[in-house]
């Protein structure tokens, strides 16, 4: 029996994921699958337009035995930080193979990839040149991977699977990778099969479209939000702290003055990403550090960060009998709900939810106290 792990946002859940977990399930019919799912915010600098106890019910009812929650410390930084918070969870549980989408279809090349970001001297020479330039991350690693190997990486997915791949082999996991080759690209609008972007889907329901054909629930649970809720409280916190911005993590010396100019001339949270973005700064990047600077999530808090608790969303009864198996052995406490004085990561977690609760407006404070993992019958 294999134990799979997915890591996974689920902004919203979708038929692609529901092909991915089906995929699965067809190769591996007798495996435990478990999952590590973003809440709140995503590591696009996102809000989820699911909440995270929806996320963990739709989870089991499509095929998953566990679901755990990735802290907001982790879920809503680079994909490096992403992927060390999500694996080091997945190894606690001990699973033995990971399955992630891409956009390529060729796991052995990623594998070459990664071992040239952790090996080869010359590669982060060459991207800090590229950085030196001002380019962004993402363009310098492709272009110093281009260099070293004449293979291209520039694909959402296929630099997280590049992460995801780089922390097993830095912590020496006993982790087999499988890649999933996605049907349609990480953005786009075609629809193919009943199937595209988690962001297209976003983008038709805010816009008022119908989705029931792209999603295997009801729609009517979705919120229908974005982060332009946000913009008047993020507006307030930077024009009230203009000379301390730089405090908050992922707010990079001498971009904070760019954030200060542009708030003043923005009318959006996404007008204000749009004024703020250049060559080096993606908008991704901008995404977060605004959601940073929203949540108060400061460089300090991120300081010598770890995961040092595991929080079950939700089970079914193969998932409840292996967390029974493997539990002795699991080295930091597995909780249900917040408690105060369990981890510095669960108390962020529970202003995260604060956060959230401001623009869902469904006493989602309350259920960080009192709700109980969603149980699969």
């Amino acid at each position: 029996m294999k134990i799979i792990g997915i890591i996974a946002e689920y902004n919203p859940f979708h038929n692609g994921h529901l092909y991915q977990i089906n995929k699965i399930k067809e190769k591996y019919p007798d495996s435990i699958l478990i999952g590590v799912v973003s809440s709140s915010f995503t590591q696009r600098g996102d809000i989820s337009i699911l909440n995270k106890w929806d996320k963990a019910k739709l989870s089991l009812a499509n095929g998953l035995d566990l679901v755990i929650e990735l802290p907001f410390v982790y879920a809503t930084q680079s994909s490096d930080i992403f992927a060390k918070g999500s694996l080091d969870i997945l190894n606690k549980l001990k699973i033995d193979t990971l399955v992630f989408g891409t956009e390529s279809d060729n796991i052995n090349k990623l594998k070459e990839l990664a071992d040239i970001q952790i090996n080869n001297k010359e590669y982060n020479i060459k991207v800090k040149e590229y950085l030196d330039n001002g380019l962004n991350y993402p363009t310098a690693l492709n272009k110093a991977l281009i260099e070293l190997s004449s293979s291209k990486v520039d694909t959402p997915n296929d630099l997280l699977a590049l992460s995801y791949i780089k922390e097993i082999k830095r912590n020496n996991y006993n982790i087999e990778v499988i890649n999933i080759k996605r049907t349609t690209t990480y953005h786009g609008k075609d629809i193919k099969d009943n199937i595209t972007s988690a962001s297209n889907i976003r983008k038709l329901y805010i816009e008022g479209k119908d989705i029931s054909n792209l999603i295997p629930y009801n729609q009517d649970i979705l919120y229908k939000i974005n982060m332009n809720k946000y913009f008047n409280y993020l507006k307030y916190k930077i024009v009230t702290e203009e000379s301390n911005i730089n405090k908050y993590q992922t707010v990079d010396e001498g971009i904070e003055n760019r954030i200060i100019k542009e708030i003043n001339n923005s009318n959006t949270y996404e007008e204000l990403i749009q004024n703020i973005k250049t060559k080096r700064y993606t908008y991704n990047k901008i995404s977060r550090m605004l959601l940073h600077i929203l949540t108060n999530f400061t460089k300090e808090e991120a300081k010598n960060i770890q995961i040092d608790y595991i929080r079950l969303l939700g089970f079914s009864p193969n998932g409840k009998k292996y967390l029974n198996k493997i539990k002795k052995d699991i080295k930091v406490p597995i909780i249900t709900r917040y408690k105060k004085e369990i981890s510095k990561l669960l108390d962020i977690e529970l202003r995260i939810t604060k956060v959230y609760d401001i623009v869902t407006n469904n006493n989602e404070i309350d259920k960080e106290y009192n709700s109980i993992p969603i149980i699969k019958d």
